[in-house]
């Protein structure tokens, strides 16, 4: 009878570590949910053909103003004009396209379809209710910031309440998204175009690394997983990023993420998206098991879980046995 006794007390023992132990690891399976990540296989878009100079002819404004050359705006090494209208620019390094003016018809129908309940009919944030400011004014923010919110699935927005739009699968497809910026741009021309990352794999990794470490891994985090920033915003993961998206976002600065035009040449941001596209989209571990990318995160959970649940474990069976 005593020994039945003393090996359910022995039981009752266990309950607390055993149950120590489950919500870790149920409370670790949450965060690496949260922090998975795939990379896309799709190939980065890269523009084969040269660009050339031309002058005497008219330039839209840059709408995020830089005066170094070959850092997005139209101050670039190479130009193309087409009838008096400035079709490209850039370097060896990057090329920035504009959407063709043959499918400005069609994406004034699809920005009529999916845009305009919100940002209004003119593009210009005011509504059909009258209500001015209620959304942004799309007016003079060139195709790349109008490319980049339609192509990571931020727009159409599912819920334009929420305080900061959420990357999802994108409800429009590239050509689309192209023709309704190309519409917008119609209404008041503007650089910056849409970038062309050129021969990415030609680019510098480890100065890549260098700069991202500098500029983006304060918000991106150094494994590119995102972070949660000030008043329910966030940096988001870079793990299925394009090299087209990414130029973009450094070019234009989307959401709370600041602008980088003058501070980075078409060569360091070329740089920075192969080393995303890379070894952020496609980590080497060397040292083992790359536990989601998370870092000290998933070390802690580790740490949390084998050790600190062994030593529980081990102190339960000392104490059983005194």
């Amino acid at each position: 009878m005593m020994s039945n006794t003393s090996s359910i007390s022995r039981s009752k023992r266990l309950v607390l570590p055993a149950m120590v132990m489950i919500l870790t690891a149920l409370g670790g399976l949450i965060v690496f949910a949260g922090g998975s990540s795939g990379a896309s296989s799709s190939s980065p878009m890269v523009i084969a053909s040269t660009v050339s100079s031309a002058n005497d002819q008219i330039t839209p404004p840059a709408a995020y103003q830089t005066g170094r050359a070959n850092s997005g705006a139209a101050n670039s090494s190479s130009t193309v004009y087409a009838n008096g209208r400035l079709v490209a620019y850039g370097d060896k390094y990057i090329a920035y396209v504009a959407p063709p003016e043959a499918t400005n018809g069609i994406g004034q129908a699809l920005y009529m379809q999916n845009c305009a309940s919100c940002h209004g009919t003119k593009a210009d944030g005011v509504p059909a209710n009258g209500t001015p400011g209620a959304y942004p004014n799309l007016i003079g923010l060139g195709p790349a910031t109008i490319d980049f919110w339609i192509e990571t699935g931020r727009m159409p927005a599912a819920d334009p309440t929420n305080v900061q739009a959420a990357t999802r699968a994108p409800r429009l497809n590239s050509n689309q998204s192209v023709a309704i910026s190309g519409y917008i741009n119609s209404l008041s021309p503007a650089t910056p175009y849409i970038p062309k990352v050129r021969d990415i794999t030609g680019a510098d990794k480890a100065n890549g690394f260098s700069l991202f470490a500098l500029n983006c891994a304060a918000c991106h985090t150094i494994t590119g997983g995102g972070d949660m920033l000030a008043k329910n915003t966030y940096a988001p993961s870079l793990r299925l990023a394009q090299p087209t998206q990414i130029v973009e976002a450094i070019r234009t600065g989307p959401g709370n993420m600041p602008r980088f035009t003058g501070n980075l040449t078409d060569k360091q941001v070329r740089d920075i998206a192969y080393y995303v596209n890379s070894n952020i989209q496609h980590p080497v571990n060397n040292g083992g098991i790359g536990l989601g990318g998370l870092g000290p995160v998933a070390e802690g959970f580790v740490a949390m879980l084998f050790g600190i649940g062994a030593l529980l474990l081990v102190a339960f069976w000392i104490g059983d046995r005194n």
